[in-house]
C-alpha cells in the first residue's frame, strides 16, 4: 500500500502522463454555461468521463438537467453506455446532476499498467462528448 504522499505523487504522475501523452485543449469548464462542465475522473479504482451540472441556482440546475434528458436518446446513439444520474454524490457529500460514461475495464490509478487503456478511453469518450455538446450547444443554452 502507498503512503498518503506516495499516493498523491502517483495521482499527479497519472494526470501529468495523460497530459503529456495526449496534449490537447479540452472543453472542460469552457462551455460558457455556468455550472455546466466536463470532467475526467480518475480515482483509486474507477475512471469516467463526466458532464457535471451544478449551477448555483437550483431552478437553472433542474432546467439544464431536463434539457439534457430531452437529448438522452441522441446522446445514447453516440455513447450507448452513458449514465444519467440526477443525484450523484461526490466524495465531499455534495449532490449534483452527473451524466457520465464509466470506464468498464480493470483500472487503478495506482497501477501504471492500466493507465494506457484509460487514457485511450478518455480521448475517445471526451471527444464524442464534446462533439455532441457543440452540436446541441444552442439548444442546451435555451434551458436558462
Amino acid at each position: 500500500m502507498f503512503s498518503k504522499d506516495e499516493a498523491a505523487l502517483m495521482r499527479k504522475e497519472f494526470w501529468t502522463s495523460f497530459g503529456k501523452s495526449f496534449p490537447r485543449k479540452w472543453l472542460l469548464y469552457n462551455t460558457k454555461i455556468k455550472g455546466f462542465s466536463f470532467k475526467f475522473v480518475g480515482e483509486r479504482k474507477k475512471a469516467m468521463v463526466c458532464l457535471d451540472i451544478e449551477h448555483p441556482e437550483e431552478i437553472a440546475n433542474e432546467l439544464l438537467f431536463d434539457q439534457m434528458i430531452s437529448l438522452k436518446t441522441l446522446l445514447e446513439a453516440e455513447l450507448p453506455e452513458v449514465v444519467f444520474n440526477d443525484a450523484y454524490e461526490l466524495e465531499s457529500g455534495k449532490i449534483i446532476h452527473r451524466i457520465y460514461v464509466p470506464f468498464d475495464k480493470k483500472f487503478s490509478i495506482y497501477n501504471k499498467n492500466t493507465w494506457r487503456d484509460c487514457f485511450e478511453f478518455y480521448i475517445e469518450t471526451m471527444s464524442k462528448f464534446e462533439l455532441f455538446f457543440y452540436e446541441y450547444e444552442d439548444f442546451i443554452n435555451q434551458a436558462i
